[in-house]
């Protein structure tokens, strides 16, 4: 009768972390496998030896190689699974001869532990247990006494061996992160917390547990003293707001105007978060505010749309007095949004020394065109149907302008409850210019609860039909419509122009 398997996390470092389940098995096991490189040491042995017995067999797993190069043909993959075949099979021999064997793993098993390449291997044919370890991020987040994670929070674990802008990429995205794996990598991934702005913010855990323990501000670490074992910690935002200043303490203060983009959570870039999770106040029109998950020590001052100048003043003021202020706005704040409210208001002399910083969303327009397909494709505008802030003859204008340089149009504010003539008469406008068969693209709530997109004609759209939640794209005489093998419609316009070639 075969012999069991089984992979043991025996934790970071501390002998005093190893489970109860982890203690017994080790201590009943027949032998006792770990890995370790040339040097024959192995932490995982070093941290289980207080539950060892005399008896049991040793296999020290002894890899090939490490960081150094290789002579191997198949280079440093070929020899590290080579070596990973051969250490299977020693343990499958044990395990034929109706042994127990037990695969030590420091931290997790399964959390970049190298007991995974034998379970891979052997898990098939033997029967195989895993015990779970406490992981180096768990341990490194406890002796710095920061949370990980709160609430709705994501923790991002990542492997410090990615190129550097990749790293910052996926940092971007994330609210905490543990980064893995330093050593000669340190460099990187200290270029690539400061790249995001968070360089401040992380911390550098060596050997968590042990009496070699190390903890210090990421910023403040010699690249030259890094070990392999060590990692980058990115705490909770929201967790860890009772380490940050008093509400009321002023500070370095600064406006940021983000975009939340049409709707969908998913389109909210990474910029954008890492100014949400780094700010003191959340200001906006109350609906985009409430879209925010904010953390609980954060101030929320939601107001009328009705407002923009009062709130533009009100974000400066509060970044006047040192506060880290976040005005919200949906799409992009820089398209009919707040940064030109914010701007027009910080004109003033009073506002001139408060920084203030634009972070692009992805656009109503650009989203409704994803939808139908590629209308934008050519040389398109953006304009505005409201005449709240400009006098319609000047609308007017501007969209018979547009529509004479045979312009892609894309149409924000086409209607309201109480603006019901303005689309009536920007069709009749458009049609002095356009054919009736012009493909229109109406897009209603696109990224949200509510979405729907129609393709129609400039000859058959039906004002009555669009309301303050729709974005219109009127295309040009180049726009075409085209039929899907579903049945389906898209529509593009060309990226080149007659009697033009086609260029990049």
């Amino acid at each position: 009768m075969s012999g069991r398997l089984y992979g043991v996390g025996v934790g970071p470092g501390d002998p005093e972390l190893v489970t109860v389940k982890a203690a017994r098995l080790i201590a009943e096991a027949d032998v006792i496998a770990y890995h370790a490189a040339r040097h024959g040491r192995s932490n995982a042995r070093a941290i289980a030896e207080p539950y060892l017995r005399e008896g049991q067999i040793e296999e020290a797993l002894i890899y090939p190689v490490t960081t150094e190069g290789t002579d191997h043909p198949g280079g440093y993959q070929g020899a590290i699974d080579e070596f990973y075949a051969e250490a299977a099979a020693r343990l499958a021999t044990h395990l034929d001869a109706g042994r127990t064997v037990v695969v030590l793993a420091e931290g997790d098993p399964f959390f970049y532990g190298s007991y995974m390449h034998m379970h891979k291997r052997l898990s098939d044919r033997y029967e195989t247990a895993v015990v779970p370890g406490v992981t180096s991020v768990s341990a490194a987040s406890a002796v710095l006494g920061r949370p990980l994670m709160e609430r709705d929070e994501t923790l991002t674990v990542l492997p410090g061996t990615l190129p550097p802008a990749e790293l910052a990429a996926r940092l971007a995205a994330t609210e905490s992160a543990a980064v893995m794996k330093l050593g000669r990598t340190f460099e990187g991934v200290r270029e690539a917390f400061a790249k995001i702005g968070r360089l401040d913010d992380a911390f550098y855990v060596e050997r968590a547990t042990t009496d070699r323990e190390r903890t210090a501000p990421l910023k403040d670490v010699d690249a030259d003293s890094v070990p392999y074992f060590s990692l980058a910690l990115l705490p909770s935002p929201a967790a860890t707001a009772f380490v940050q200043k008093n509400p009321d303490e002023a500070g370095d203060g600064s406006v940021t105007i983000i975009g939340l983009g049409p709707g969908d959570p998913i389109w909210l870039t990474a910029e954008a978060r890492l100014a949400v999770a780094d700010a003191d106040d959340l200001i906006g029109y109350g609906p985009y505010v409430e879209r925010v998950a904010a953390r609980p020590d954060q101030r929320r001052h939601p107001s009328d749309n009705r407002v923009e100048a009062e709130r533009a003043a009100f974000a400066l003021d509060l970044a006047k007095r040192g506060r880290r202020v976040v005005v919200v706005s949906s799409g992009d704040p820089g398209v009919f949004a707040m940064a030109a409210a914010v701007l027009e208001v910080a004109d003033d002399p009073a506002w001139k020394d408060v920084p203030i910083r634009v972070v692009p969303g992805l656009t109503a327009a650009q989203a409704v065109a994803s939808r139908a397909g590629a209308p934008l494709g050519h040389d398109f505008c953006v304009l505005s149907l409201s005449d709240r802030l400009k006098p319609w003859s000047v609308i007017a204008d501007r969209l018979a302008g547009a529509a004479a340089a045979d312009l892609v149009i894309a149409i924000y504010n086409p209607a309201s409850k109480s603006r019901k003539e303005q689309l009536v008469r920007a069709r009749e406008l458009l049609l002095q210019h356009r054919d009736a068969a012009t493909p229109v693209v109406i897009g209603r709530d696109v990224g949200g609860p509510e979405e729907s997109v129609r393709i129609t004609t400039l000859g058959e759209l039906d004002p009555a039909t669009v309301d303050m939640r729709c974005l219109l794209i009127i295309g040009s005489s180049q726009t075409r419509t085209i039929q899907r093998g579903d049945g389906s419609a898209q529509v593009f316009t060309p990226r080149h122009y007659p009697n033009r070639p086609e260029t990049d």
